[in-house]
């Protein structure tokens, strides 16, 4: 009775500590993204194909984003909207001319969303992981900037004085 309390308690532990230990998805350059990747900045995560000329049209709007990033407290992520893996979306990469981490694995499930029904989408994820807005469309460095800049003026609560 008492291994069987044992082996109980080791399983109990292990269901426990496995549900703290932080998700991991794959990039296309073979590195990770991890959870805690989500936390501390804001992220946009963006969903393009290769066959979508307006989703070409948003990707130097998206590495010019990415290349403050480090300033800005923004990074920007990529999904493949076809899934393509592989050689052929380190290809497609290249040829697109994209400078930012394309993840292998779409993250769209964390946050309870369908797949983007219109491209391109992009997702606006604020420091703690949480989804704030779906940007439609095309999107220009001022148009993401004007997004993270507004979604942090939200999250910021401001008191009124009482008066009286």
């Amino acid at each position: 009775m008492k291994k069987y309390w044992q082996v109980s308690l080791l399983v109990i532990v292990t269901l426990v500590t496995s549900g703290c230990q932080d998700a991991t998805i794959e990039v296309d350059d073979g590195g990770n993204f991890e959870e805690k990747d989500w936390r501390g900045r804001w992220t946009l995560v963006n969903y393009w194909a290769e066959w979508c000329g307006p989703c070409r049209d948003e990707i130097p709007e998206l590495n010019e984003i990415q290349k403050m990033g480090s300033k800005l407290g923004v990074h920007v992520v990529g999904v493949n909207y076809d899934g393509v893996t592989g050689d052929a979306l380190t290809s497609l990469v290249k040829t697109m001319g994209i400078n930012f981490p394309v993840l292998l694995e779409d993250p769209r499930a964390r946050w309870e969303l369908a797949v983007p029904s219109i491209l391109p989408t992009t997702l606006l994820i604020n420091p703690n992981g949480e989804l704030v807005t779906i940007l439609i469309g095309p999107q220009t460095v001022e148009s993401l900037l004007e997004a993270v800049g507004s979604a942090q003026i939200s999250a910021v609560t401001v008191r009124t004085p009482a008066w009286g």
